[in-house]
């Protein structure tokens, strides 16, 4: 079957609640509690321990087929525009979240503040001072955080324009 990156991301979800919805029933019927003078058959419930392990085999194998697929697609597939392929633009993503987090808080600093001392009986004033330009941390977060929009967005094309096969 044909499927672009975000209808493959949706199969492996719904593949992974039905093998863990399998897992709950099996982990749920599997045992069961009667009381001595009851007959165990009328309340054993409906549990079929090799058809549930071929049933979960099943799941698990056809999750490992979509994994392999994505994987498959995300380092060969390039991002139009970007010169990278999808694994190394999510890599890209998490290091400019990253920079954009250390500029944020670097654009909030002021370039002098005043250390309060109140409490050490200190009688000395003193100054923190930013050590580079706020302003230009400032223009830096919002270069980061444009060159992170467009790339998500690029990003966001490529997984629902282009397809992968996976077989199952």
């Amino acid at each position: 079957m044909k499927l672009t990156s975000a209808e493959a991301a949706k199969l492996l979800r719904r593949l992974n609640d039905e093998r863990d919805s399998l897992v709950l029933l099996e982990n749920r019927s599997a045992t069961f509690v009667a009381a001595i003078q009851e007959d165990l058959e009328s309340v054993r419930p409906a549990y079929d321990y090799e058809q549930t392990q071929k049933d979960i085999a099943a799941k698990n194998e056809q999750i490992r087929k979509v994994k392999h697929a994505i994987n498959v697609f995300n380092t060969t597939t390039e991002v139009e525009g970007t010169g990278m392929t999808i694994d190394e633009v999510l890599v890209y993503l998490s290091q400019l979240t990253a920079a954009r987090s250390r500029y944020d808080q670097m654009r909030a600093r002021l370039p002098k503040e005043r250390i309060n001392n109140f409490g050490r009986g200190s009688q000395i004033i003193e100054y923190t001072y930013a050590n580079y330009d706020v302003e230009k941390a400032a223009e830096d977060y919002s270069r980061i955080s444009d060159e992170q929009a467009k790339l998500q967005t690029a990003l966001d094309v490529t997984n629902n324009t282009k397809t992968m096969e996976i077989v199952l």
